[in-house]
């Protein structure tokens, strides 16, 4: 007897929607109904799963596919919305492809919030904030992701450090030398953030601005020197595995998005 296939498949698509979801009728337009129309080839029947960032994953069914506009009928939920680390990374912006790149590692490695940074030696004048959400987005989708980074506004380096939260660690990758960043990470547990300097890295008197922050420790990522989107991956990397969100037993703190 041939096996039953699985419900839904694996190729079901996954699309990231914003209001809040739930049982009954949901329509699409738009770029997304587009792509499920016209892309996926989407038929009435076929399943999509879909998921809001609060109330987490659910399936649907397509009813009705238009030129403009599809209509879905949402059924069950499949998961609860992901326990987020509660990890900032901040990161001076960087040339487009790369900047890209981070906000969509970001997003696949767990990131709760992206926070542009801007130094004296940041090249970048300009963010596209909706191209960087979209990355973020697109690699939810596609990782498996209940749920999608914050995107800061853009802050100047000085003002970050002065509005700075008390309860939360700042990691910042210091290439004049540092802690080893695994040692120092798991051995300040709670809220976190990291801070990656621009290609040029950070001036003297930046890296004594932060140094001066309680908050803050210096951190070494090993012997070479590391591109600033590659020590942004490695360091949250680093922290991800530490904190727990790799599989330790020790709990990693995260933040509840469905309040």
């Amino acid at each position: 007897m041939p096996a039953t296939p699985a419900w839904p498949p694996q190729s079901t698509p996954r699309l990231f929607v914003t209001p809040p979801l739930g049982p009954g009728a949901y329509t699409l337009e738009g770029a997304q109904a587009h792509y499920l129309a016209q892309v996926m080839r989407l038929k009435p029947g076929a399943p999509v799963k879909l998921f809001d960032g609060v109330s987490g994953e659910w399936l649907a069914v397509a009813e009705s596919i238009g030129k403009r506009a599809l209509t879905l009928d949402v059924r069950e939920r499949l998961r609860a919305v992901e326990a987020v680390p509660d990890l900032w990374l901040c990161v001076a912006p960087l040339k487009k492809g790369r900047i890209d790149w981070v906000a969509e590692k970001a997003s696949e490695l767990g990131v709760a919030r992206l926070v542009p940074v801007v130094t004296q030696r940041t090249v970048v004048d300009r963010l596209n904030g909706e191209r960087l959400y979209a990355h973020m987005v697109e690699a939810a989708e596609q990782c498996g992701r209940t749920a999608v980074p914050e995107l800061a506004e853009a802050v100047k380096l000085a003002a970050l450090l002065r509005d700075w939260p008390e309860g939360r660690a700042l990691f910042f990758a210091d290439e004049t030398g540092g802690a080893a960043a695994a040692a120092a990470m798991a051995a300040r547990a709670g809220p976190a953030a990291i801070l990656i300097g621009p290609e040029g890295g950070f001036t003297p008197d930046e890296r004594d601005a932060i140094r001066a922050l309680p908050q803050a420790v210096g951190i070494g990522l090993g012997p070479r020197i590391l591109r600033a989107d590659t020590a942004a991956a490695a360091a949250t990397a680093l922290w991800m595995a530490s904190a727990g969100d790799w599989g330790a037993e020790s709990p990693v703190p995260i933040i509840d998005f469905s309040q």
